[in-house]
């Protein structure tokens, strides 16, 4: 298989080549970075959110939306599918790249982390590359700086030019779009985290409802978290059985029932006091190869209603 940031460059080539077409505008910084704003100072489009989620995924996942009802009203959903889930999600999709840099303050997805791979999913995996061209998806409302594309070029070991920065924040159409995408991801690094051999992921596909974009990036991560706690589905093939399948879903965690805008509240925003058990689809089917297909989890209407202010 090609390098996941290579894979990833041909799919930013195409974000600049449709840049008008996806509502994105398309910036060159100093040491020649090129910085793709796909929701901060632009609203972002339901197109540059799939797009993003390709992106994110190294271009091994298929991504499109299909309609169905929330509460009795028809919402956009988000649908990815991938036969690599240990490289699409975890290796690359996974957002887990904490983004400091002076002033800025971002969240980086995408096959960069890959060049770095100093998290212990890349241990599991087994994955590293090295590749001319790093492609960091960034979740800010702050378009990244010189400051910023220099970290990135010297973390992935890459020259300046060879970096790829598509920017959103959570409060836009691609933000919404962007985290309904990641049913799929966060089952599958929620049962890697239990334990699971992540190899042993054969496919997964995950589907959450587009939340309505937010007028603060808080209740934008809110309203997105709780599309996937409280209305994401998602489908697991695995090649082994195991003991804690159950513990996958959101509904596993005792915080489950508020919408995340008041759990988040509750610990001052403080990220790193929230239970990991939290951050998971709600409903989850799991189909060992060969064995037993079982169901987990159940959606929730009432707290999608009263999230998206339906």
């Amino acid at each position: 298989m090609e390098s996941l940031n290579r894979m990833a460059t041909e799919l930013v080539d195409e974000a600049i080549d449709f840049a008008d077409e996806l509502a994105v505008d398309v910036y060159s910084l100093d040491g020649d970075s090129a910085v793709i704003d796909c929701g901060v100072r632009v609203p972002g489009s339901i197109e540059a959110g799939l797009l993003l989620a390709e992106i994110q995924t190294a271009g091994l996942a298929t991504v499109g939306t299909h309609m169905r009802d929330v509460a009795g009203a028809p919402i956009p959903h988000v649908e990815l599918s991938t036969d690599h889930p240990a490289l699409a999600l975890l290796c690359s999709s996974k957002a887990g790249w904490e983004l400091s840099v002076d002033e800025f303050e971002g969240l980086g997805s995408g096959p960069a982390r890959a060049l770095v791979a100093q998290e212990d999913v890349f241990e599991r995996v087994g994955y590293h590359e090295n590749f001319d061209f790093a492609v960091l998806v960034v979740e800010s409302d702050q378009l990244p700086d010189e400051a910023v594309a220099s970290h990135v070029a010297e973390l992935s070991e890459v020259p300046e030019s060879g970096v790829f920065m598509p920017t959103y924040a959570s409060a836009s159409v691609t933000g919404s779009v962007v985290g309904a995408a990641r049913a799929a991801e966060l089952a599958a690094y929620r049962l890697m985290e239990l334990g699971y051999d992540p190899v042993d992921i054969l496919s997964v596909t995950g589907s959450a409802p587009v939340a309505p974009v937010a007028d603060s990036e808080e209740r934008a991560m809110a309203a997105t978290n709780d599309a996937v706690a409280y209305g994401g589905q998602a489908h697991l093939v695995v090649e082994e059985p195991f003991d804690n399948f159950e513990d996958v879903v959101s509904i596993a965690d005792d915080e489950y029932g508020a919408p995340f805008f008041e759990i988040f509240e509750s610990v001052d925003w403080a990220f790193d006091e929230l239970p990991m058990e939290l951050f998971a689809p709600a409903q989850v089917t799991v189909n060992v190869v060969g064995g037993e297909t079982e169901v987990y989890g159940s959606v929730s209407d009432s707290v999608l209603a009263e999230s998206f202010g339906l």
